[in-house]
C-alpha cells in the first residue's frame, strides 16, 4: 500500500538517501491498473505469449512499455534508463521493468493471435472504464451517437532492414498504423498495422466490425467517419450491414468536378464556425448503397495565397478549370473544394460541421505520436513494432482513462503530451517507508494540486470496490 503523506515538504532532488523519484506520477498508473485490472485483462483475454508463466507476461510487457512512454521514453533503451530510478520502481504498475532485449524477444512472438488478444482485452477495459465514469459523463456519451473515426497515419522509418515497411506516396519509407477511435470518448477501440504502401480499404470492414464490438452497450446507432483513404463502397455497405451509418471523404476525380460545376450559385449556404460555403451535389458513384448523398464545401482562395509549388496540396483541391484561370491571371480568386458522401439525414450545414470535428481525432492520433512514441518504430522486426504500436495505443487510452476517471480533464480539457507529464506523471517526490508501507512526500503545489486530486480520486474509486 502506498499513501500520499499529509506532511508536505519541498522535494530536494539528489538527496543523500537516494529516495527521490522524478516519476512519482506513475503510481497513478499503478492505481489505475489496479482499478481496471489492465494487466490481468490482457493476460486473460487469450493464450499466453510464452509457455512458462514466469516473469512478465504480455500484459506486464505492454503496461511497462506504456508507462515508459507516458514518462517520456521514446525508445526501447529507455526501459533500461528508467530501471535506474530505484526509488520509483515500487511505485510503478510494473516494478520489474523488462530489459529492452527481453521486450524484443517477446515482441517477436507478437503474432495475429496476440494482436486479437490485446483487442479483446482493450474492449473489456473500455467497457469497465465506461462503467466507472461519473453519471453525468456517461449520460453525455449516451446522449450522442457514437462516432467511429478511421484515420491511418504514416510513421516514417529509416533503414532498408525494417521488416514490412515500404515507401509511401511521399517517398518515405514508412509503416501505416490504422487506429479506430471512439471520437466522443477519445478512446482507441481497435487497430490494424500495415506498410507505407498498404491500402487501408480492404481490411476496413473487418476493422470497423471489431471497433463496433468494442463499444459499450446502451449507445445509439453508431456512425463511421473516415478520410478519403477509406473511400470505398464496400465500407459503406459494411457499415449499413453492421447497423451503422457512414460519412466518408470523397476522392476528387473528373466525375466529382463535373458534379460540382452543376451546383447552382444560389444554393450555396454559409457553413457553421468557418468562413466557407456548403451545398449538395448530385454525385453518387456507381455501386454505392441507395440513399447516398454528397455534400460539397468550398473555401475562397485568393491568387496571392496560392503556393507556387506544383506539389502544393491546395492546388489539388481547386477545380482544374478555375485553377487555370487563376494561374493565367484571368481570375483573382478561386475555390478549394472538399466532398463528403454519406447516408445521413438532416441539414447539410450540420453534417458538414460535424464531419469537420474529425480534426479532433487527428489531434488524438498526433498525441499518440508526439505524446507517446508512435512517431517512430524502434525495431527491425515487424512483430516488435506492432507490439510497440499497441503499447502506444494502450498508453493513449490509459492517459484518457486516468484523466476521465479523476476529473483532470474537466476544467482545461484533456491534457496531451508534455502537459500530462508535467501535471500528473513526471512529478518529483521523496519516497519513505513507514510502518511497512511506502509514503510519498510531494511538494505542496503537487500535494494540493492536480496530482494530489487525481491520487485521492483514484483512492475513492478503489475504496468503492467493483
Amino acid at each position: 500500500m502506498t499513501r500520499l503523506a499529509k506532511k508536505k515538504g519541498k522535494v530536494v532532488l539528489g538527496a543523500p538517501d537516494g529516495r527521490i523519484t522524478p516519476r512519482a506520477g506513475l503510481h497513478l498508473v499503478a492505481k489505475l491498473d489496479k482499478l481496471l485490472s489492465i494487466q490481468d485483462a490482457i493476460d486473460g483475454a487469450g493464450p499466453p505469449i510464452k509457455q512458462r508463466r514466469r516473469g512478465l507476461m504480455l500484459g506486464g510487457v505492454l503496461v511497462a512499455l506504456a508507462e515508459t512512454m507516458l514518462a517520456g521514453g521514446d525508445f526501447l533503451c529507455d526501459l533500461d534508463h528508467q530501471r535506474a530510478d530505484a526509488a520509483g520502481l515500487d511505485l510503478r504498475a510494473v516494478p520489474d521493468i523488462p530489459a529492452s532485449t527481453t521486450v524484443i524477444g517477446l515482441g517477436k512472438r507478437f503474432d495475429t493471435v496476440m494482436r486479437a488478444t490485446v483487442e479483446r482485452a482493450n474492449a473489456r477495459l473500455v467497457d469497465t472504464a465506461f462503467g466507472l465514469l461519473t453519471e453525468k459523463r456517461r449520460t453525455s456519451l449516451v446522449a450522442q451517437r457514437p462516432t467511429i473515426d478511421l484515420d491511418p497515419t504514416d510513421t516514417e522509418v529509416y533503414g532498408r532492414h525494417k521488416e514490412g515497411s515500404a515507401y509511401n506516396y511521399q517517398g518515405q519509407r514508412a509503416y501505416r498504423p490504422h487506429p479506430a477511435v471512439w471520437a466522443e470518448a477519445g478512446w482507441v477501440l481497435a487497430a490494424d498495422f500495415g506498410s507505407g504502401r498498404s491500402d487501408p480499404r480492404p481490411q476496413a470492414p473487418a476493422l470497423l466490425a471489431r471497433a463496433l464490438s468494442a463499444l459499450p452497450g446502451g449507445l445509439a446507432r453508431p456512425i463511421v467517419r473516415a478520410d478519403s483513404g477509406f473511400f470505398d463502397a464496400k465500407l459503406a455497405a459494411a457499415a449499413l450491414e453492421l447497423s451503422c451509418d457512414y460519412a466518408i471523404a470523397v476522392r476528387r476525380s473528373d466525375s466529382v468536378w463535373r458534379a460540382e460545376r452543376k451546383i447552382p450559385d444560389g444554393t450555396w449556404r454559409k457553413t457553421k464556425g468557418m468562413d466557407a460555403e456548403v451545398a449538395e451535389c448530385d454525385y453518387v458513384p456507381k455501386g454505392w448503397p441507395t440513399g447516398a448523398r454528397t455534400i460539397c464545401r468550398r473555401v475562397r482562395v485568393a491568387r496571392a495565397d496560392l503556393s507556387g509549388d506544383l506539389r502544393s496540396r491546395r492546388r489539388r483541391t481547386i477545380d482544374p478549370n478555375q485553377l487555370s484561370l487563376l494561374l493565367s491571371g484571368e481570375a483573382d480568386h478561386a475555390y478549394a473544394y472538399s466532398f463528403i458522401i454519406c447516408n445521413l439525414d438532416g441539414d447539410i450545414c450540420d453534417i458538414e460541421a460535424w464531419f469537420r470535428q474529425r480534426a479532433l481525432v487527428e489531434e488524438k492520433i498526433k498525441d499518440s505520436k508526439l505524446g507517446l512514441a508512435l512517431r517512430h518504430m524502434p525495431s527491425g522486426y515487424e512483430p516488435v513494432n506492432v507490439m510497440w504500436m499497441w503499447a502506444a495505443l494502450v498508453g493513449l487510452n490509459i492517459s484518457s482513462w486516468l484523466q476521465a476517471l479523476t476529473g483532470h480533464d474537466a476544467t482545461d480539457g484533456r491534457a496531451h503530451g508534455k502537459r500530462l507529464r508535467r501535471e500528473l506523471v513526471c512529478v518529483a517526490a521523496r519516497v519513505t517507508n513507514h510502518a511497512g508501507r511506502l509514503e510519498l512526500h510531494a511538494a505542496p503545489e503537487d500535494h494540493t494540486g492536480s496530482f494530489g486530486d487525481a491520487w485521492r480520486a483514484l483512492d475513492t474509486l478503489l475504496a468503492a470496490g467493483p
